[in-house]
């Protein structure tokens, strides 16, 4: 159970009153997308727009490189990040696949003061393209946390003393190479199965065991397993494990493997990565390239047919919805996501057509080559978290209407290099009426509460 921020209940009068006057109680953000991996903060008790001189910074602690977005749970923050050895430094050319030596790292800090607690290190030479640091939010869940590295260096650690309880490395034990970009899919706990992307000829996907490692069931065939994290709806009267490779979309069973429906989508340069976001009886999934597929889910069985389809396989020549890395919203009958070159867009769901764009959300319409500009999208209440690439958090409504924007403040200087631009990609954490976010220096915690 957790407590509520600042109260301690002494004795049975004042727990009594907490049921009075309404007190409002602090969630996690323990894994990637938030409690229930949707991309909604629930949490109530937050302003309304930032003060003129910005929200309050609680802490900032350095950190080193990485794109891993923090985790909250149980007054703890965990991230990964990778330090290299003195005098060492990453390829210019982030594209190239040079062998880099370094360490990755997951580091553990105390909510309140920023504190660090614990650090697990272990040596992690890099072959992968952009290089910065481990892609993946850590996992908590039951006193443990889980951790995937870009080299598919798979950690369990008691979240109290990050004592290794076990571990795996995918490369190794599956055979497999390092996909072009690196391990990238957010693991998924279902009861007691870990579900990971991995690759290998039926291995893209698999379920370990949350206790001790080992395999429970391994599933799926691909050239390349793709970045996308697995997901799990309900649809048709059952529990669908939805994995999205960069050969086609599937449904499994997730206590068994076992293979519901398949749809062939060819996504190119092998980026299935956008999370699949449901709506009613609708899968959508969006490709950099290939643009957008919806699913309409069978309502009697696990069986799914294709609604539509986007008609282009051009990043530039986009006509619905062609994502990279931002998580697509879908409320309402509409979709709201970020297109190939920072253009922020509504669609109608049960068409795809487009509603209205802006290029404001990003920043993009700032820069010369606008490829890849991103913004995560988090819903809270009536209105939505908008955090950028340049380290700019917005308040925002966002409907059919359009793009009303509220407040804007900066947080964090983006300090990566992509397409010629600084950025930052790391997906921010949402608890305790706060915000916790990290570039390739520095880890800071932003209050938010009104």
């Amino acid at each position: 159970m957790r407590l509520c921020r600042g109260v301690q209940p002494v004795m049975l009068g004042i727990v009594l009153s907490w049921f009075v006057v309404g007190v409002t109680c602090a969630d996690d953000w323990p894994q990637w997308l938030g409690p229930q991996r949707d991309g909604v903060w629930r949490e109530t008790g937050i302003l309304e727009k930032f003060p003129a001189g910005g929200p309050t910074v609680r802490w900032r602690v350095p950190l080193g490189g990485g794109y891993a977005g923090p985790a909250v749970a149980g007054e703890r923050v965990f991230v990964t990040d990778r330090v290299l050895p003195e005098g060492a430094s990453n390829p210019v050319n982030p594209f190239a696949r040079d062998t880099v030596a370094g360490k990755e790292r997951v580091l553990c800090f105390n909510e309140a003061d920023g504190k660090l607690l614990w650090t697990h290190a272990y040596e992690c030479t890099y072959t992968i393209s952009y290089p910065a640091g481990p892609r993946t939010t850590p996992l908590v869940a039951d006193g443990k946390v889980y951790t995937l590295g870009a080299e598919g260096h798979l950690c369990c650690l008691d979240a109290v003393t990050g004592k290794e309880v076990w571990a795996r490395e995918l490369k190794k034990d599956f055979g497999i190479r390092a996909p072009v970009w690196g391990f990238a899919g957010h693991p998924l706990l279902d009861g007691r199965r870990l579900i990971c992307l991995v690759g290998g000829d039926g291995s893209t996907v698999v379920a370990f065991d949350k206790d001790n490692g080992k395999e429970i069931w391994r599933a799926l065939s691909a050239r390349e397993p793709g970045y996308c994290p697995p997901m799990i709806y309900e649809a048709g009267g059952r529990r669908q494990l939805i994995v999205w490779h960069p050969e086609s979309l599937n449904s499994l069973d997730p206590e068994t493997g076992k293979l519901y429906w398949s749809e062939p989508f060819t996504a190119r340069v092998g980026l299935s990565l956008a999370v699949p976001r449901k709506l009613g009886d609708l899968l959508f999934i969006t490709a950099f390239y290939n643009g957008p597929m919806m699913m309409k889910l069978d309502a009697k069985k696990p069986a799914a047919t294709v609604l539509w389809r986007g008609t282009s396989n051009s990043e530039k020549d986009t006509d619905k919805l062609h994502s990279l890395m931002s998580t697509p919203f879908l409320e309402n009958g509409h979709i709201y996501g970020v297109c190939s070159y920072g253009q922020f867009r509504c669609l109608r769901a049960d068409t795809g057509e487009r509603v209205w764009e802006s290029l404001v959300p990003t920043g993009a319409a700032d820069e010369k080559n606008r490829r890849w500009a991103n913004a995560f999208i988090v819903k809270n209440g009536d209105r939505f978290f908008l955090y950028n690439e340049k380290g700019d958090l917005i308040i925002a409504k966002l409907s059919p209407r359009g793009y009303e924007e509220i407040s804007r403040a900066h947080l964090l200087d983006p300090t990566n290099t992509a397409a010629g631009r600084k950025i930052v990609w790391s997906h921010p954490a949402f608890a305790n009426r706060c915000v916790f976010t990290r570039n390739d220096r520095e880890i800071i915690c932003v209050s938010l509460a009104k």
